[in-house]
């Protein structure tokens, strides 16, 4: 397996999407020497965005998380959330009502309209559901999962309501070596469960791209050949980048390691453009 180096990879490119986490951060903190590369980027003109399927806090929150980790340069403006896009999709077509949520509180802030009232699944009553118009699925905390995954089957029973999944991960690394189960493996249960097909909005989904695209700076002007997606896992960040037709570069510091990169993209059969051992600027 051939790796390529990452400053000579993003110096082809006028725009780089990042995935955040197994890319910029992992379980303990930052990827060591990534400020290099944001460095690097300001010094050198290239517009960046962190495209991420992180719906668990508001754009300014995910932001006020990387300057606590002494990162400043990643601001609101620059974050492109799949929550974002489970926002447009309310405003656009549920017009009224109580929108449920399988979150955190702060998850519940892509939900918040003039018109739109929210309640976390823990607080629903079931013998009250009449005005509960969506439900979404935000992030695996904040709720009880065996209690309140059990009253959204049966709210779904009783309600055919839209079901959004804002966040489509199955997994994310909890450790070097351990995996946890995301929202997105939760809803997938679901699903299955009831017969029913979730609305769903994140990579590898093209929305995810098309949205991120029409939130750069010099947009339209801008053309994929000039647009780069790094990312650490092959089903999502890869995939999705190489069907909206950009440049993907896969890096070995998240889900997909060094040991079973070849084995992976072989048996996946998605194939990056570059793979690099991180996206650190040396």
């Amino acid at each position: 397996m051939i790796l390529d180096n990452f400053k000579s990879v993003i110096s082809k490119y006028e725009v780089v999407f990042f995935d955040a986490f197994g890319v910029l951060k992992t379980y303990n903190g930052l990827i060591p020497g990534i400020e290099n590369t944001f460095k690097y980027l300001k010094e050198n003109g290239k517009d960046f965005y962190v495209v991420t399927n992180d719906a668990s806090r508001s754009p300014d929150q995910l932001a006020e998380s990387y300057v606590r980790l002494g990162i400043n340069d990643i601001t609101p403006d620059r974050i492109i959330s799949s929550g974002m896009l489970a926002r447009e999709y309310l405003e656009l077509k549920v017009r009224n009502g109580i929108v449920a949520y399988l979150g955190t509180d702060n998850s519940a802030h892509y939900l918040e309209t003039s018109k739109l009232k929210t309640v976390s699944i823990r607080n629903l009553n079931l013998d009250s559901v009449g005005d509960v118009s969506a439900l979404v699925f935000l992030d695996d905390e904040g709720f009880d999962w065996n209690t309140d995954l059990t009253k959204t089957l049966n709210l779904l029973r009783k309600r055919n309501i839209p079901v959004i999944v804002a966040n489509t991960d199955k997994t994310y690394p909890a450790s070097k070596s351990r995996l946890s189960i995301a929202v997105g493996a939760l809803a997938k249960m679901i699903e299955d469960t009831i017969g029913r097909q979730f609305i769903r909005f994140g990579k590898p989904d093209p929305q995810m791209f098309i949205f991120a695209y029409q939130h750069i700076k010099n947009y339209p002007d801008i053309s994929k050949r000039d647009i780069l997606m790094v990312g650490d896992t092959l089903h999502t960040d890869i995939l999705g980048g190489n069907k909206f037709g950009l440049d993907t570069a896969l890096v070995l510091t998240g889900n997909t390691q060094a040991e079973d990169a070849e084995v992976r993209i072989r048996s996946a059969g998605i194939i990056p453009t570059y793979i690099c051992v991180s996206a650190v600027v040396d």
